[in-house]
Parts: structure tokens; sequence; C-alpha cells
């Protein structure tokens, strides 16, 4: 239990944003499981504009704190690769 002024904040954040992060988390694996089953399905056309949402989502994930910003450059270099493939 916190003891003094600043932990029961810190504490309160903590609540607040794990919460945040786990949706966006759960956010991200929904769409990189779109985009896999549209690059598995040969599905160009699903797999670009999934691609695109999915690097643009993380992204915004980076830019939060949520991903680490070489993590979100390693997830859209692995995207541009299968969507380039798929062309």
């Amino acid at each position: 239990m916190a003891n003094t002024k600043s932990a029961i904040k810190a504490a309160r954040k903590t609540v607040r944003l794990t919460t945040r992060n786990q949706a966006a988390q759960t956010r991200l694996k929904t769409m990189h499981k779109k985009f896999t089953q549209a690059v598995a399905a040969n599905d160009a056309a699903a797999a670009k504009t999934a691609g695109a949402a999915y690097a643009s989502a993380i992204d915004r994930a980076a830019k939060k704190g949520i991903v680490h910003k070489n993590a979100a450059n390693h997830v859209k270099s692995h995207v541009s690769k299968y969507v380039l493939a798929k062309a």
C-alpha cells in the first residue's frame, strides 16, 4: 500500500495508463491478425489496406510510448516487405 501522497497519485496514474496501454495493445494485436490473414489469403488489396492501417496504428502507439520506436520500425519494415512481395 502506498504511504506518501505522491505514491498514492502514482498508483492512480498507473491504473489509468495500464488500462490505456492494454486497450492499445489489444487493438494492435487485432490489426496484426487481420493483416496476417490478408497476407495468408493472397489478397493483395486487403493486405495493402490492412498493412497501411496497422503501420499507422503502430506509429501512433510508438508516439505515445506504448510501443518502443525501434519495435515499431521493425514491424513497419516487415509489413512493407509483405505488401511489396504481394504487389
